[in-house]
């Protein structure tokens, strides 16, 4: 079920086999082009998460996908939390949520609404590291707003 695994500021992640299905309210996540999308997976292959931004410029509510419609084919990691929720209370916390429609990049996005399942807080790893490396964030942004994906030609951001 399990192939590597790395430690993380929030617990342990572990990429799941590939015909592998991951445990009941497993906090799951996969790698899109500029990010990473997190998912509360509810069992019987189907995921909770703030759609967000993950199809477009168009923010999307909280809805229940299949696990294929989550993952669109991309490996999936599963993130072990120590001290969470049980089972059935991360499951309830994520569906008590369905169609929620307040998605906010910086303070409410879909790696808040997972660490919110399954412990409660409010908090998004990636987003700490993002606004902990300003350079980084601005040349990425400039990427991910300039057509073809490229910065576009001006000055360079010194280092």
């Amino acid at each position: 079920m399990r192939e590597t695994g790395r430690t993380t500021a929030t617990g342990q992640e572990w990429l799941l086999a590939a015909d592998a299905v991951p445990p009941r309210a497993a906090h799951i996540i996969v790698s899109r082009t500029w990010y990473a999308h997190h998912g509360i997976h509810v069992g019987e292959g189907r995921v909770v998460h703030y759609r967000g931004l993950s199809r477009g410029w168009r923010a999307g509510p909280v809805e229940e996908v299949s696990l294929d419609e989550f993952s669109r084919g991309r490996r999936i990691r599963v993130r072990s939390h120590d001290g969470g929720y049980l089972i059935e209370t991360v499951i309830t916390r994520a569906r008590s949520r369905l169609g929620e429609d307040g998605y906010r990049l910086l303070s409410n996005n879909c790696e808040h609404f997972c660490e919110w399942c399954v412990h409660g807080r409010n908090r998004s790893l990636q987003i700490e590291q993002w606004l902990a490396r300003p350079r980084r964030a601005l040349l990425a942004a400039l990427r991910f707003l300039a057509p073809g994906g490229r910065p576009a030609a001006g000055p360079s951001v010194p280092g």
